[in-house]
């Protein structure tokens, strides 16, 4: 399967590597160095293996990419903290550094590894044999509560909640420096950071609206406890507003935040409220916060 891609102006003098990840998020840097280094690009009809071209404006790339190989998903014995269940939906705390869904290079110990065992067929397929039941995602790092749907009806149901708001999600942050208003609210675009495509930015180019509120819960000595809630659901929306306005969260390396007090990203999913599908009472849970971020509470 080939594609012909065109470099535009804004993509002037970029680096064929650099080009190639930001058109192909999906894919790791090295599977696209491989392609590379296989004679699978080519720039104005010359195969080309060397990653550091610089591409001009109208060059013509073209990329030869092999047939998409469905994942082998199996059911893992993996313990699940089920905060809510019954015949349509599932709640989990999920813990941190544990990955939602597999991905290429990894298909092991992973939320729906699990999910696969304890729920067995009972799961919706709308997002395909790779995601079943997964309605929506926090990263890696992120701990606290995770939706899931058990069948398609459901899964329709929630994501429509989602996308008209009637969803509430509530996250507590640790973030570096005394935030010194009680309350505020972060009104700016989000989109892929031009210079690093494993991170986002407050762009208005090729971006999308994102909303963070936010809530001054204590000040401590140079860190604030804060609670955050959000009416868009953009990659990486608290710790990018959070960075954008000087306060990035403990233990971000990655938008500015460092790690002497916390090894992971300080940022926990602990409050969802949402309308059940099929009785349609609301449904309230909540996770407490996990031992290391209540460690530098304490401290």
């Amino acid at each position: 399967m080939s594609e012909l891609l065109i470099v535009g102006s804004e993509q002037d003098n970029t680096r064929l590597d650099r080009f190639l990840a930001d058109q192909y998020e999906e894919y790791t840097r090295s599977f696209l160095q491989k392609l590379i280094d296989q004679g699978n690009v080519s720039i104005n009809g010359i195969s080309v293996k060397k990653s550091g071209i610089k591409l001009k404006e109208n060059d013509e790339v073209s990329v030869t990419l092999p047939e998409p190989q469905p994942l082998e998903v199996v059911a893992e014995d993996i313990p699940l903290d089920i905060l809510y269940e019954d015949d349509d939906v599932i709640l989990i705390n999920k813990p941190k550094g544990m990955v939602v869904h597999p991905a290429a290079g990894h298909t092991s110990g992973t939320i729906v590894n699990a999910l696969l065992y304890h729920c067995k067929d009972s799961l919706s397929g709308i997002n395909g044999v790779n995601r079943p039941g997964i309605v929506h995602r926090i990263d890696k790092e992120t701990s606290g509560v995770l939706m899931i749907a058990k069948n398609d009806a459901a899964h329709r149901s929630l994501s429509s909640q989602l996308k008209n708001h009637t969803v509430t999600r509530r996250y507590v942050a640790l973030v570096h420096g005394l935030i010194p208003h009680v309350k505020g609210k972060i009104d700016a675009p989000i989109g892929r950071n031009p210079k690093d495509r494993q991170s986002m930015c407050v762009t208005r180019n090729n971006s999308k609206e994102a909303i963070t509120n936010f809530t001054v819960l204590k000040r401590y000595k140079s860190m604030s406890l804060i609670e955050c809630r959000l009416e868009t659901g953009r990659t990486h929306q608290i710790r990018v507003h959070m960075t954008s306005i000087g306060h990035p969260l403990l233990g971000d390396m990655l938008y500015g935040g460092n790690i002497k007090y916390i090894k992971r990203v300080a940022l926990h999913s602990y409050y969802v409220s949402f309308i059940n599908p099929v009785t349609k009472k609301k449904i309230e849970l909540t996770s407490k916060l996990p031992t290391d971020m209540e460690k530098i509470k304490a401290k």
